[in-house]
């Protein structure tokens, strides 16, 4: 499973702690049992060097790493709210703006099994070309899942629009809900109205809408799945939504049923959001009760 695009470094107000969407996602389909690939790039400095080492110790395969010699390793500033939401300001033309589609990757994206992938390490034309032919090679079985992931103002219609049309799944926020409604004119109504229109606009197999705390709406051509969440101490909610992709993409791939998927990601996404920073590190017997006790943490 690939998480495609940026890797970064998260500097919160207690320190600094490795991130980015796409690497998130991979290292938690990993700690899931899958292979977690990152595709993306750091830059010739200490702080790429520390990136790459600290993905080998989490168990990634680092090997479609990029190293970029002109440009720096990424980082973002992160602020947590009171209620442990992450507000972000990222740094731009860093390593992972300049993605470059090389031999190594033709092959990656040929043999995927899933491609997760966002908005933001589109921000760049270098790195939205890149990424264009990383999902136009890869199988047409592939499941291509778009973390639709809004930030700042790293996003316009014409890249939504073109992921849109990629995706068979994607994931987004409630906020970010609005705002996609908003620009594609979905008109007004439920949740679940507009997650029907983005399937049927864009022949999708599925939207999934996060609610923080107040858990999850899924919504395929046949069926909605509601999930209330799970009330737990919030240390902050930087990678939660990765982890609940991350769950979604491993039960979804086994033809795992709605509710099942439901459940699982809400569980794991709510652990993680006890946890500081988005790649915490989880033992097999607490992934086990992760997933199968109520968190009360």
């Amino acid at each position: 499973m690939i998480g495609l695009g940026e890797v970064l470094w998260d500097v919160l107000p207690t320190g600094r702690v490795l991130g980015g969407a796409p690497a998130n996602f991979a290292y938690m389909t990993n700690v899931l049992g899958d292979q977690g690939i990152v595709a993306s790039s750091v830059g010739n400095d200490e702080l790429g060097r520390e990136a790459c080492q600290l993905l080998q110790e989490l168990g990634l395969n680092t090997s479609y790493l990029q190293r970029d010699d002109l440009h720096e390793t990424g980082i973002a500033t992160v602020t947590i709210d009171g209620t442990g939401q992450p507000n972000f300001t990222i740094k731009e033309s860093v390593a992972w703006d300049f993605l470059d589609w090389t031999a190594d990757w033709e092959e990656l994206s040929a043999r995927a099994e899933v491609i997760c992938f966002g908005s933001l390490a589109q921000r760049s034309s270098t790195s939205a070309g890149t990424i264009d032919r990383f999902l136009q090679n890869a199988h047409p079985k592939t499941i291509r899942i778009f973390d639709v992931n809004l930030r700042q103002s790293f996003y316009n219609k014409d890249v939504l629009r073109k992921s849109f049309e990629y995706a068979d799944i994607i994931k987004l926020n409630e906020h970010e809900l609005i705002q996609v409604s908003s620009l594609f004119e979905l008109g007004t109504g439920t949740a679940e109205f507009l997650a029907r229109r983005l399937l049927q606009d864009f022949d999708l197999k599925l939207v999934c809408i996060t609610r923080a705390d107040r858990g999850s709406l899924l919504v395929s051509r046949g069926q909605t799945v509601e999930h209330t969440g799970f009330q737990v101490t919030v240390a902050d909610a930087i990678g939660a939504g990765d982890a609940f992709t991350a769950c979604l993409a491993h039960h979804y791939v086994r033809g795992n049923p709605l509710q099942q998927i439901s459940e699982a990601a809400n569980r794991f996404a709510s652990w993680v959001a006890t946890q500081r920073g988005a790649t915490p590190p989880i033992t097999p017997d607490q992934l086990q009760k992760i997933l199968t006790e109520v968190p009360l943490y």
